[in-house]
């Protein structure tokens, strides 16, 4: 077995064999606590030769953004402060929905799949789930 994996595996082109193992290996790290993301994204950034205050400067917006967008306003007497331009509402909101919600009964695929069978059982030999149980969890 051990063979044939290794065959298959040395049949891969060599870039795409770097590639998948390289990102099994840093999944394999990150899962084991033996690297952080931030090491890992830091790692990638010094291989491609790419600035590294670049990235941090990303995740430091991008942790004041999410406060400023979900957390502040979402907080006891929270407020929003970041509103969307006007510009961009003109241009990309779609408005109102012309159709509206479909009522139930019309919706396609209306099929109670396993209703008719449990009907037409004995009340003494339907599934106990219908007391909330549940047979396959442990």
């Amino acid at each position: 077995m051990a063979q044939h994996f290794h065959q298959e595996y040395m049949a891969v082109p060599p870039v795409t064999r770097t590639y998948t193992t390289a990102c099994v290996l840093t999944t394999i790290a990150v899962q084991l606590d033996i690297l952080s993301p931030f090491q890992v994204l830091f790692g990638f950034s010094l291989l491609l030769d790419n600035s590294v205050i670049v990235d941090l400067m990303g995740i430091a917006v991008g942790h004041v953004y999410f406060y400023l967008e979900d957390v502040l306003p979402n907080i006891e007497g929270g407020v929003k402060i970041l509103k969307t331009p006007r510009l961009l509402k003109l241009l990309f909101d779609e408005g109102e929905d012309e159709y509206g919600e479909v009522p139930d009964d019309t919706r396609p695929g209306g099929y109670n799949w396993g209703e008719d069978v449990r009907e037409q059982q004995p009340a003494e030999q339907q599934p106990d789930q219908q007391q909330g149980d549940h047979p396959h969890q442990d």
